[in-house]
């Protein structure tokens, strides 16, 4: 494993994604690298396929207020300043690839429930990320005991 000099953390805020936090702010310490943190929310009419028949801009405007609190949070805790935190709307994979190389990641840490059967078919974000990236890819892996 070569020199990292910059580190994005894609941030979930599920249950399971402290490993994975530990295992970017580790990495950080071992290279002395930047760490930089990145949340995406996807529009509702995408996460859940289709038009409604009712404005929705309220919700979002809520979920995207309760995500930078969590993501302000979390850079607290891994030391990050709000100039490395990024809270992108759109399409999970393509957000986080964008920043990725927008802000010149040479590591993307990720987390992956290492899905079996017709979810592995489909895809997950973390297999997305991998397959697409111009630079590495640490997927960790996600168990339900993992903490």
């Amino acid at each position: 494993m070569g020199q990292y000099n910059h580190i994005l953390l894609a941030a979930d805020f599920n249950d399971e994604s402290e490993i994975v936090e530990k295992r970017a702010a580790a990495l950080q310490n071992t290279f002395s690298a930047t760490l930089s943190l990145v949340h995406v929310l996807e529009p509702i009419s995408i996460a859940y396929g289709g038009e409604f028949p009712v404005d929705l801009g309220d919700l979002h405007k809520e979920l995207e207020k309760q995500a930078m609190s969590q993501l302000r949070e979390l850079g607290q805790k891994l030391g990050v300043p709000e100039d490395r935190q990024y809270l992108e709307v759109g399409i999970t994979e393509k957000e986080i690839l964008r920043v990725a190389e927008d802000k010149g990641a040479d590591l993307i840490v990720i987390g992956s429930h290492g899905r079996h059967g017709l979810a592995l078919l489909l895809g997950s974000t973390a297999n997305a990320v991998l397959h697409h990236a111009k630079i590495d890819v640490l997927a960790v892996r996600i168990k339900k005991d993992s903490k």
